[in-house]
């Protein structure tokens, strides 16, 4: 991996200015502490090797600087963060991670002319607010739910399928991208509905899920509330085929739910490696690290390039006054990043962002999971 990265590192520095340019700082803010520290320990691990290797590719000089700070996973604290960044003139921002995060400081970061990449919040609206410092590298609940909706359109094709939500923001976002996509193949659903998180008695739903003849159901919600509709499913003879998107990637879907055999799981493609650091060891990294590393590595390079390309930064002080520059440079893309090429659209979401089909199995061992089960898209 690190022979195919070297090539364009070595590019990018050759489109740079050939004086000598002070460093420009990059903001990292992300759970340094708090639930999810381990995924924020790997946003920064990623940011860091990134940062290391883009100044190994300038010869060693510090082009490029990480500014790291701790935002908890909290949307409050995240603000604070912006707040700082803003003030202290960082105008590139990487994270933050939660979707909650990420729609409270953003707007702190418009103001302050800060261009931030986010590498994996999916909240679909974030992007719908007219931002135009805010990127996302990973797909949206919006593109999951189209992505379930082409699956359903062709595998199901000709028949019967339902929709479902959990009437949360999140479920609905899901279900109603899913009845779109749907509608736009030409076979709309025959049955959307939903119920309440916590429902636990879902007689009556099912009773009509079985009137309705239906092949296959799609529910945008939560492993909990997945669970007992499948359960539920089950125990009164109806075997539809459950399709569901990485809400219900939880220990509670596989414990709880009766047969969750054949279920179909859209998510996001398991990520590449950081390619391996020259002259030192690989840092060890947990699975939730390792899930998201590569996407904060994905986020500095596309900032890099981006800064390059506009000559946005002031050679003399490596500041950037205004990020819209940079923003510009991101939008007019593609660049190459460590996930591929990346290029965006008009809202700020990468334009045709993998989304993975898996199928839930039996192992040998009698647990369920997805691993290694790619459904045919």
């Amino acid at each position: 991996m690190i022979r195919r990265l070297v090539p364009f590192l070595a590019l990018l520095v050759m489109s740079a200015p050939a004086v000598a340019q002070a460093p420009v700082r990059i903001g990292l803010s992300a759970p340094l502490t708090g639930p999810d520290a381990a995924f924020g320990q790997g946003l920064r691990q990623g940011a860091e090797q990134a940062v290391a290797d883009l100044n190994r590719a300038a010869g060693g000089r510090p082009r490029w600087v990480l500014v790291p700070a701790d935002d908890g996973g909290e949307a409050r604290q995240a603000a604070a963060v912006a707040k700082k960044f803003a003030a202290d003139g960082v105008r590139l921002v990487v994270g933050p991670l939660e979707s909650g995060a990420v729609a409270a400081a953003a707007p702190v970061y418009e103001e302050a002319g800060a261009v931030m990449v986010a590498p994996a919040a999916s909240y679909g609206p974030l992007t719908g607010r007219g931002l135009w410092n805010l990127f996302r590298l990973g797909p949206s609940d919006a593109q999951q739910g189209r992505a379930a909706g082409a699956y359903l359109a062709k595998a199901f094709a000709g028949r019967r399928v339902g929709i479902l939500s959990d009437r949360s923001t999140y479920g609905r976002g899901l279900a109603d991208a899913v009845a779109a996509r749907l509608k736009e193949a030409g076979t709309p659903e025959v049955l959307f509905d939903g119920f309440p998180r916590g429902t636990r008695d879902l007689a009556d739903l099912v009773a009509r899920l079985k009137a309705a003849r239906l092949d296959a159901v799609y529910f945008g919600g939560l492993a909990p509330e997945a669970a007992t509709l499948l359960r539920a499913m089950r125990e009164a003879g109806l075997g539809a085929t459950l399709v569901a998107s990485d809400g219900i990637l939880d220990p509670a879907f596989a414990a709880a739910a009766v047969d969750g055999e054949g279920t179909v799981m859209t998510l996001v493609p398991d990520p590449p490696r950081l390619p391996e650091p020259r002259g030192a060891r690989p840092a060890p990294r947990s699975p939730e690290a390792e899930s998201v590393a590569a996407g904060a590595y994905a986020a500095v390079e596309l900032l890099a390039q981006a800064t390059e390309r506009a000559r946005a930064a002031d050679p003399k002080t490596g500041r950037i006054a205004d990020g819209r520059k940079v923003a510009e440079a991101v939008r007019t893309g593609p660049s190459r990043t460590l996930l591929g090429s990346a290029a965006f659209d008009a809202r700020g979401d990468r334009a045709g962002a993998p989304v993975a089909l898996r199928i839930w199995r039996r192992t040998p061992d009698g647990r369920l999971d997805y691993a290694g089960n790619d459904a045919e898209p």
